[in-house]
């Protein structure tokens, strides 16, 4: 069962796709904040990291940068689900090693979880 570490301090979003991953047999890691996405994804090694942007203690670009920096975890996909939809934000993540970027009032949950399997290659 593949792992996806999803780091979303919204509550109901992370209840909503957390149940739908779920259902499609993944395991959901659940973090609500930066700094335990950071621990969880050396501690558990997911095969997929859900990030939102804005999140309390840690930034999510700035969860981003070190994870992408981290040996352990440089080679985890990263899909960046956010409401940040400015050009900027977009071209940070990318550069940054965001496998996808996706704005969340653009894509139904269905059209994440597409997403999602299409980055893990299934």
């Amino acid at each position: 069962m593949k792992k996806i570490l999803f780091v979303e301090d919204e509550a109901a979003l992370q209840k909503t796709l957390g149940e739908i991953l779920k259902q499609e047999k993944y395991e959901v890691i659940p973090a609500l904040d930066g700094e335990v996405g950071l621990r969880l994804a050396k501690d558990k090694k997911p095969d997929l990291i859900l990030l939102d942007l804005v999140l309390p203690r840690v930034h999510g670009i700035e969860v981003l940068r070190k994870l992408k920096e981290d040996e352990e975890t440089k080679e985890i996909p990263v899909i960046v689900l956010t409401n940040l939809g400015e050009i900027e934000d977009i071209n940070r993540a990318v550069e940054l090693g965001a496998t996808t970027y996706l704005v969340k009032a653009q894509y139904t949950l269905e059209e994440v979880v597409g997403k999602i399997k299409k980055a893990l290659g299934e």
